[in-house]
């Protein structure tokens, strides 16, 4: 990956700090805060954009099903002022802005508090994450994104507009339902095409294995710790939410939630199937380079074994003594020079018929 800056979050700053103190950890997006509030119930649907939380709270005490969708986690006030008008408890809020949570669900009785990663395929093998938290209510209910543009959630509002599906029948469990869905469904896309990425560093590995394809290893390796880190506590929380006992969620919501534990465990299949697979292609990457080094050697070694006989010869040949009857001969020389090709070309011979080149 070009850009590794989603391993690189410091949570330093909040040091020392007590339990429940509100300091944004993360990137900070350009773009200002934005709320998105849509408020439905079987025969009516509202959907209406805000700037301050004070525009947005007397829309809240409507009828029927209230979803919150706030875009960017940076402006502390903003998180502050829901959290009093909603008595959200402090360490909630600390969560909300401390984008590098692990993936969790809390049970606070009057609310659900899960936080998850929302991963969005870019192309080429890459993928954006976010950081998205979600309050369950009995009838509001509530998501904070980082603030990177975008998200996997407008299959849903479409339905909703559309009053297709089940959506505007049910309750906030069945949004929180159909929302963490939508984001384990992007999982599988991200997957995809990070599978096409690894295939194709397989096959350059095996043509021409190079220092390139060495990096594109560990890049996808970084990859593939990160989904982990973000699939695997995603597991446990949706066994919560399929066997849980909080009354916020229907038994009837509750077996969706089993789809989508099902699903999450094949995603978790595929990560670490992946895993194997970096491994073994690092292992084939070493084994060629090792098998070059070899051929390389063995070549060297031939050709060493070769002039080791004519480097006698010519040495012997070579000292300054007087008396040496050989200078004397006619056809020395020349005789030297035959017997040294008659040995060269007997030694490759040789060399070839037990194939050490």
């Amino acid at each position: 990956m070009k850009n590794n800056r989603k391993f690189l979050k410091k949570r330093s700053i909040k040091a020392g700090m007590p339990p429940g103190s509100l300091v944004h950890i993360g990137e900070t997006p350009a773009a200002a805060v934005s709320i998105e509030l849509i408020g439905y119930d079987q025969d009516n649907f509202e959907e209406q954009r805000f700037d301050t939380v004070d525009d947005c709270l007397p829309h809240l005490e409507r009828p029927g099903i209230t979803w919150v969708n706030v875009e960017g986690v940076h402006d502390l006030e903003i998180i502050r002022h829901l959290g009093e008008r909603f008595t959200l408890h402090p360490l909630v809020l600390e969560d909300i802005v401390n984008t590098v949570q692990r993936p969790k669900i809390e049970d606070y009785g009057e609310y659900l508090f899960i936080v998850l990663r929302m991963l969005r395929p870019k192309g080429a093998g890459e993928f954006t994450s976010e950081q998205l938290s979600i309050i369950l209510g009995s009838s509001h209910l509530f998501t904070f994104q980082e603030g990177i543009q975008g998200d996997v959630f407008d299959s849903i509002r479409e339905r909703l507009r559309a009053n297709k599906g089940k959506g505007r029948g049910m309750g906030a469990d069945y949004l929180a339902y159909a929302l963490i869905d939508a984001i384990v469904d992007s999982y599988f896309s991200v997957l995809e095409d990070l599978g096409e990425r690894i295939v194709n560093l397989e096959e350059d590995l095996t043509r021409a294995p190079d220092t390139t394809a060495l990096h594109e290893i560990n890049d996808i390796k970084k990859e593939i710790i990160f989904l982990r880190k973000a699939v695997w506590p995603l597991r446990e929380a949706v066994s919560f939410l399929e066997r849980g006992d909080s009354p916020l969620l229907s038994p009837h919501t509750r077996l969706y939630f089993r789809d989508v534990y099902d699903h999450t465990v094949q995603v978790i299949d595929t990560v670490e199937t992946y895993r194997d697979l970096l491994s073994g292609m690092l292992d084939l990457y070493l084994s060629s380079i090792s098998n070059r080094i070899n051929e390389v050697m063995k070549f060297l070694t031939v050709i060493g074994t070769i002039f080791m006989p004519l480097t006698f010869l010519v040495g012997v040949y070579g000292m300054n003594f007087k008396h040496m009857p050989e200078l004397e001969w006619r056809y020395g020389y020349f005789m030297l020079w035959g017997f040294m090709i008659v040995l060269t070309i007997a030694m490759i011979t040789y060399f070839r018929r037990r194939r050490w080149f």
